[in-house]
């Protein structure tokens, strides 16, 4: 993978932890690979040390997050989720809306958005003419 690769895009809000953190899932997806997304996101989310509980609310997250890039993007996205000593921050992106007249991307809808920032530690959105970026970060202890 090139460093290039690597280098994470920043959303709006901070959300990344910034020391120790190594890519540990890099994965496309579409509408047909939602469920494959889910599990990867749940064996990487309990490798990386998160509780059981905390596992599931970051599969939730994420899955309501790519459901939505599938459903109001580009029909298909791009995560990446992030381990470091301390959180797991995920990061879902499209494409860009087909059909949009600025391009942007499928920014989540008014109940994902709730749900997502209800149950993760840290969330953020950032849309524009390459699409919409939404991340989430789960520290393995709540504060």
């Amino acid at each position: 993978m090139t460093d290039d690769a690597r280098r994470r895009p920043r959303p709006g809000v901070g959300v990344a932890a910034d020391h120790g953190e190594s890519l540990a899932l890099d994965q496309a997806f579409d509408g047909d690979s939602l469920y494959a997304l889910r599990a990867a996101v749940a064996a990487h989310g309990s490798q990386a040390g998160l509780s059981e509980g905390r596992t599931r609310d970051l599969v939730l997250a994420v899955h309501e997050l790519a459901a939505n890039a599938v459903r109001h993007g580009a029909g298909q996205g791009r995560l990446r989720l992030w381990a470091a000593r301390d959180a797991v921050r995920c990061e879902v992106t499209d494409g860009g809306a087909t059909g949009k007249a600025d391009g942007a991307g499928a920014e989540p809808g008014e109940v994902a958005r709730w749900l997502v920032r209800r149950i993760a530690d840290g969330a953020s959105v950032k849309s524009g003419p390459s699409g919409t970026v939404a991340a989430v970060i789960f520290r393995r202890v709540r504060s």
